[in-house]
């Protein structure tokens, strides 16, 4: 496993690392996600993202339980606040209050007096930037997060952000990145790096349709994510017949190059320097080492054409407003 530097802190994260969205928030049983915790580890990953909506705190819950025998600066720990947490209507977004609440209901499931990474999980329009600033802030100052990122904020979002607090205020970006998604590259990326800022992306894997066992006008294999209630909320994202027949014709790129189709898939991620992390799901042990086998992968340009080609116009390449993200910047 190799590691990169989380922007401008000093975090050496792993370059593939274990998150929990729909898998350990209640896609999975307890001693599956306890499996593939202990196979991150046995594999070298160090970072676990996940966050407080994930399963209403039932992700957060189990982490806790299972990451609290370890030390505590064996492992670095990010999670997230921002979606509602209950039917209340004030229990959502990034309120001074809201945050306030839910660092500490999140440090009190993970069993931890602090995470390394506290993430705005989407940008709040309907709070004043600077009251959103000044509670993360207080976080950090309060000693319950040691770094502060965002996940899918516009341009302009962003660049607010550091007109308020300076570049140094985040160390990260959380946008979704894959072979088919690609919007990112656009505006977001170059953003970033001017700032000192990391991407740790989510769905590198397309949620599992760039492994390839998906066949277009087949039924989704039995045991896989899609096949689960539970864990294909978001099979819209990625999942059509024009997405399935474009990574067919990836395969056999992989194939010739002796590697399997996640590896490619996780190793066309990294290979661009503003990625420190690509965060991967896993309800199996072995999906977790398989996953691993892409850190220092390096890709030739001949087979990164030759991807390009086969995808063709698929992959979403244009800035792309986000799921459940909302434009527009409120001050005070």
């Amino acid at each position: 496993m190799r590691y990169r530097t989380l922007g401008s802190s000093d975090l050496q994260v792993s370059e593939i690392s274990l998150g929990s969205w729909l898998t350990y928030s209640g896609g999975i049983e307890a001693d599956q996600t306890r499996a593939c915790t202990e196979a991150a580890f046995d594999a070298g990953i160090n970072f676990f993202d996940t966050a407080n909506v994930y399963g209403q705190g039932a992700a957060e819950t189990a982490w806790g339980e299972i990451l609290s025998s370890r030390p505590r600066d064996s492992y670095i720990l990010a999670t997230k606040v921002y979606f509602p947490m209950s039917d209340d209507p004030a229990d959502q977004g990034l309120s001074p209050a809201q945050i306030a609440r839910q660092i500490d209901a999140s440090l009190t499931r993970l069993k931890t007096d602090y995470v390394d990474l506290y993430q705005a999980h989407r940008f709040d329009p309907t709070v004043p930037i600077e009251d959103t600033i000044e509670a993360l802030q207080k976080v950090v100052e309060q000693g319950k997060a040691r770094h502060l990122g965002f996940s899918e904020w516009t341009p302009e979002q962003i660049q607010a952000a550091i007109d308020i607090a300076g570049p140094d205020l985040f160390a990260s970006s959380q946008p979704q990145y894959s072979m088919l998604w690609q919007a990112p590259e656009a505006e977001v990326f170059g953003q970033c790096t001017a700032n000192g800022i990391s991407q740790i992306v989510w769905s590198p894997l397309a949620q599992g349709v760039l492994t390839g066992k998906y066949t277009p006008g087949q039924p989704v294999p039995a045991g896989s994510r899609f096949a689960s209630a539970e864990m294909a909320v978001s099979q819209d994202l990625v999942y059509s017949d024009a997405t399935l027949e474009a990574v067919q014709r990836v395969v056999p790129i992989a194939e010739e190059a002796g590697m399997s189709m996640a590896t490619l898939a996780l190793a066309w991620v990294l290979r661009r320097g503003e990625v420190a992390s690509a965060i991967t799901g896993a309800s199996r042990p072995e999906q977790v080492h398989a996953n691993t086998a892409a850190s220092g992968v390096e890709l030739s340009d001949d087979l990164l054409a030759a991807v390009d080609q086969a995808l063709g116009d698929v992959p979403v390449t244009e800035p792309t407003l986000a799921p459940a993200a909302q434009a527009g910047v409120r001050h005070r």
